[in-house]
């Protein structure tokens, strides 16, 4: 592995890495990035309190009842102001879609199992579920055979 860093005043700040595949390490470094940048975090509300949920912490985020939630990895949910569409600009790469209403995070994700239905679920490390819809999964499974 090599390291390169240019420090230039003029220049404008540029994060760039490339590597061979994707792993723990490119997960960290993505982290450490944002974190840098300060968009590691979006600020999420319960019925009592004020919280800054960091992106690492979000199993996923979802539109129920058309309000948008992000569920922590302690099943916790919190109110989101932005809509999903302005939610989407701020999520790392780690965050995948699944349904046409819902953002998951992959660092989270256990496992995808069929449902009774015939569909595919996702499973989380808290064990939440959510669907995964079928046009969804084909990209991820696109995605994962290029890896």
């Amino acid at each position: 592995m090599k390291f390169k860093l240019n420090i230039d005043k003029d220049a404008e700040e540029i994060t760039e890495a490339t590597v061979n595949a994707k792993s723990d390490f490119t997960e960290e470094l993505e982290y450490l990035v944002m974190k840098y940048n300060r968009t590691d975090s979006i600020t999420g509300y319960t019925d009592n309190d004020v919280k800054k949920l960091k992106f690492y912490d979000i199993e996923y985020i979802t539109v129920i009842d058309s309000k948008t939630y992000a569920f922590d990895k302690e099943c916790n949910q919190y109110r989101l102001k932005q809509r999903l569409y302005e939610t989407e600009v701020l999520l790392p790469k780690s965050f995948i879609r699944i349904n046409k209403s819902t953002f998951a995070n992959t660092i989270h994700i256990e496992k995808y199992t069929l449902a009774f239905s015939g569909g595919i679920d996702v499973v989380f490390k808290s064990g939440s579920k959510e669907y995964v819809s079928r046009r969804c999964f084909a990209q991820i499974k696109k995605e994962m055979k290029s890896k």
